[in-house]
């Protein structure tokens, strides 16, 4: 009996740590969404521009001129990047959901398999004592 429950704890120990991982990914995912909604608004401030208008670019606290087309590909290429981040992590989200499900679909048949051996083993203690 104690095998079976060093085997569920091996295993609750795993999904937990499952769990642990697709929570730091989610929050990734979140954070990389958050950014990508700041950019899209930075695009679509640029998309009202007129061409007779400067841009600038804060650094630490100093705003320096920046050319339009740079400042307009430079958000492009952040949300090309972002893009792909969420894409690698929804497939790794995916991949760990897949895998808790199965921990959890062999937590489930130790437990019944223990249960079935402990409800077998009852009958008999039962009988032995009478």
């Amino acid at each position: 009996m104690s095998n079976i429950q060093a085997r569920l704890q091996a295993l609750s120990e795993d999904y937990t740590k499952l769990q642990k991982d697709l929570q730091d990914t989610v929050t990734s995912r979140q954070k990389l969404e958050a950014q990508k909604q700041e950019n899209l608004g930075v695009q679509q401030e640029f998309e009202k521009l007129k061409d007779s208008e400067t841009i600038y670019k804060l650094i630490g606290p100093v705003l320096l001129k920046q050319d339009r087309t740079d400042a307009e590909s430079t958000v492009k290429g952040r949300l090309e990047f972002i893009d792909k981040e969420i894409s690698r992590l929804e497939g790794h989200i995916k991949e760990v959901q897949e895998k808790m499900e199965k921990k959890k679909g062999e937590i489930i048949q130790i437990q019944t398999s223990a249960q079935a051996q402990g409800a077998g083993a009852g009958p008999q203690a039962v009988k032995a004592r009478a």
